[in-house]
Parts: structure tokens; sequence; C-alpha cells
């Protein structure tokens, strides 16, 4: 008698029944989950990006006497409110805190009735550079009056519309949630015991100590495109890929693989467009304004142009989220893998080899 392997069986039944039996929930949730990421991707990205407008742009005014307030009354005007506007001491003031973050730009008027003068810092963000000028010389214009521009913090020739540091902040944000991905898709999305969540996060510590100073090392000495130090922008890199490689780890250990869709999400879908690098931050919808500096792209992005050029002023709060991010993600899987474990996607300890089982002699025939 010839016995057929269970694996070469053929089944029958109809087309519906194979889709069934092919398809199993589970694969059906998760790319159901895929098609969600890519709408909320698209709905995103061009809700961020597709009119850029400014809106309460931090702008300083400094004019002699009276002259001050008529013209802080006359910005405030401008249709649609571009401009926070504040008045500041002198045209040293306004540099002062324009270098300090404080403020974007500023307007120097000249008493003597000659061209006054307009400071940017294109460092900050090239396209906000250039619509300050737009809008601040549509409004000198109507007055009859000109305005010459100063760049305070020029970016780097090298550096195209200012996106260099966006750029290598995203580049140390893929880094930290592939490599935790990769080590979850490797061994299981929850580790088995606190001892292996360690190693994962050690191996994520190294890995951002290395990549960070890759890109520390690119972007400065190899590229020439941003002007920064390379031992602060290591550090920042470090902390950048390991603060989302901690991130992906915790929600991977809590949700399971699930949890890789769910950094992408925050890290890629809502992180990305939100982080101020094609257009800044005054210049985006207010949702995406608000959550930008709250997450790892947005704080990074803000920390790398304080250090290219302006100093490495104004970068506490971006750190301290960034630290948030590292500590929690630190914390949670920790936490996580001491869970009550469910499912098949938890990293199993190694199973210890079977004893070979002794020979049994042949019955005689009977």
């Amino acid at each position: 008698m010839s016995h057929t392997p269970a694996g070469s069986r053929t089944r029958s039944g109809s087309f519906l029944g194979e889709v069934k039996d092919a398809v199993t929930p589970r694969a059906t949730l998760l790319v159901l989950g895929v098609i969600a990421l890519q709408l909320l991707f698209i709905a995103s990205y061009v809700g961020a990006l597709h009119d850029p407008k400014p809106e309460d742009v931090p702008f300083g005014v400094a004019a002699p006497g009276a002259a001050a307030g008529q013209t802080v009354d006359r910005l405030e005007r401008l249709p649609g409110s571009p401009l926070d506007l504040r008045t500041v001491a002198d045209e040293a003031d306004a540099r002062k805190q324009i270098m300090n973050r404080e403020i974007d730009g500023a307007l120097i008027v000249n008493p003597g009735g000659g061209p006054d003068t307009l400071l940017v810092a294109s460092g900050g963000g090239t396209a906000l550079a250039t619509t300050l000028e737009r809008v601040v010389g549509k409004a000198e214009q109507a007055e009859q009056r000109t305005a010459r521009t100063v760049d305070v913090a020029p970016a780097s020739p090298h550096d195209f519309n200012g996106l260099s540091s966006f750029y290598l902040v995203v580049g140390w944000c893929v880094g930290g949630y592939l490599c935790a991905s990769i080590l979850a898709i490797s061994t299981g999305a929850r580790p088995s015991n606190p001892r292996r969540a360690a190693i994962r996060l050690i191996v994520m510590a190294l890995v951002a100590i290395v990549g960070g100073l890759g890109g520390a090392v690119i972007v400065g000495p190899i590229l020439g495109a941003l002007p920064g130090g390379v031992l602060d922008l290591w550090g920042l890199g470090a902390l950048i890929t390991f603060a989302v490689g901690a991130a992906t780890l915790a929600l991977q250990g809590v949700f399971g693989i699930v949890g890789i869709g769910l950094a992408i999400l925050l890290v890629v879908i809502a992180g990305n467009p939100s982080a101020g690098g094609a257009f800044p931050l005054p210049l985006l919808p207010p949702f995406w304004r608000a959550i930008g500096p709250a997450l790892p792209p947005g704080a990074g992005t803000w920390a790398a142009r304080s250090i290219a050029y302006f100093k490495g002023n104004d970068t506490t709060a971006a750190l301290l989220v960034l630290w948030a991010w590292a500590v929690l993600g630190t914390v949670i899987t920790m936490l996580a893998s001491v869970l009550p474990r469910r499912g098949r996607q938890e990293e199993l300890p190694p199973t210890p080899p079977t004893p070979p089982t002794p020979p049994t002699s042949a019955a005689p025939a009977g």
C-alpha cells in the first residue's frame, strides 16, 4: 500500500474555501493595518505640507520712540496674522534674540527715512526666511518703504534649503526603528525575560553610538553640509537613534509585532511632516505644529539646527523630549519582558537538545 505524504496532499474544494484556508484572520488584520498606515501617510504628509502659510511667526521690531508702536500696529493688520510681534531694544538685541532662537526675524526701522533692515536666519529654515522677506517686503512696499535683508545665521552653501539637518535626523530615526524591528522579527517581538530585554537595549545602544558617529562624520567632514561640531552632532545622533529604538522595542513588547506599525505611525507618519524640516513650524497647520516638538524627528531637527547654526542655543527642551523617549522606552521594554505572555510573538529561550532514544529490538517474524 502506498501512502501520500501529508505535505503533498492536494486540497479540494471551492475557490472561496481555498482563500479562507490561505488567508488567516491575523494576516487579514495586518493587511488592513498596512492599508490604514498607507492612507494615514498620505493624509499626514499632504495635510501638513500642501499649503504652507505663516502664522504667528515670532518677530521683533526695533524703532525709536513712537515709531516702534506704529510699526507694530501696521504689521498686526496684515491679513492672516502671519507675525507674532514684539518690540526689541535695537539691532543688537534683535540679533541676540534670533541667535537664542527666541524670534525668527526682526525689522529694524531707519528713522532717517532710508531703507529699513530685515534680519532673518536661513539656518533655521530657508523657507521661513524667504517667507519673512515676502511678507515684510509687501508691508514695506505698501508704506512706500524698502528693506534690505541681512541673514544673521545663514545656512551653509552646501545645505540646500536648510534640509540637511532634517535628513540627518530622519536617517538616525530610521536606523533606530529598523534595528529594533530586526531584533523583533529575528527572535520574537517580546523578549522572554529581563536579561534578554537588557541585551536588546545594549545592542540598540551600540548601534546608536556607531550610527550617531557615522551620520555626524558624513554631514560634517565628508560632505561639509553642516558646520556644527562633530562631537555635538554625534551625541545628538546617538540619543535620537537610541530613543527611537527603545520606543520601538517598548511598543513591540506591549503590542507584539503590531508595535512596529505603531512606531512607524509615530515616527514616520506623524513625526516627519511635523518636524519642521521642509517647512519650519510656523508654516505648518496647527495640529502638526503642536505635535512636532514632542516627537523625536521634530525635537531632533530643532536640536540639530541649533547645534549647526545657533551655537547650540535653545536645545534644552528638545533634548529633554529625546531623553524622555529614551528613558520611557527602556523602562517599558524591561517591564514588558515580565508581563504574562500570550500568543506566539514572544522570544522563546533555546530548547535543550532531546537525548537520543535507545534503539528497540525488532520483533521476530510471526
